[in-house]
């Protein structure tokens, strides 16, 4: 299955735990981002690594282990769509472009994304229920 992932699934994926990483580790899923996605990662990295309750090695290994899971696309890709998609929250924009770009779900927790009919949104326990 691939999936367009969002920040908040992305750093869910950091917790070994989570059900997200649970997710992945069981089933092959090619998973894709906006590149700006590591940006984001960066100016929450401290906030990551404490609820990942990783130390700094495990976390800074898991780090690199979930980039090489994950296949950036830069901006000029899906750029072209980006006007076209009118959302309340404009940080979701690149999100939903680049679905609309690749043809491929996004995987998000976000219910507002849900109210739009441009592209298709599966939450985690959607994505549970299609694996099984």
């Amino acid at each position: 299955m691939e999936l367009i992932i969002d920040n908040n699934i992305l750093f869910s994926l950091m917790r070994p735990n989570s059900i997200t990483s649970q997710i992945m580790q069981i089933f092959n899923l090619k998973l894709y981002a906006p590149l700006f996605i590591l940006k984001e990662f960066e100016e929450h990295e401290e906030e990551i690594f404490r609820k990942s309750r990783l130390s700094k090695e495990e976390f800074e290994f898991r780090k690199e282990v979930i980039k090489e899971k994950i296949k950036f696309i830069r901006l000029d890709v899906y750029k072209d769509l980006v006007k076209t998609i009118k959302i309340k929250d404009q940080d979701d924009i690149p999100y939903m472009a680049l679905a609309l770009k690749l043809k491929i779900p996004l995987w998000s927790n976000d219910k507002e994304l849900k109210l739009q009919d441009k592209i298709k949104v599966l939450n985690t326990q959607e994505i549970i229920m299609l694996l099984e």
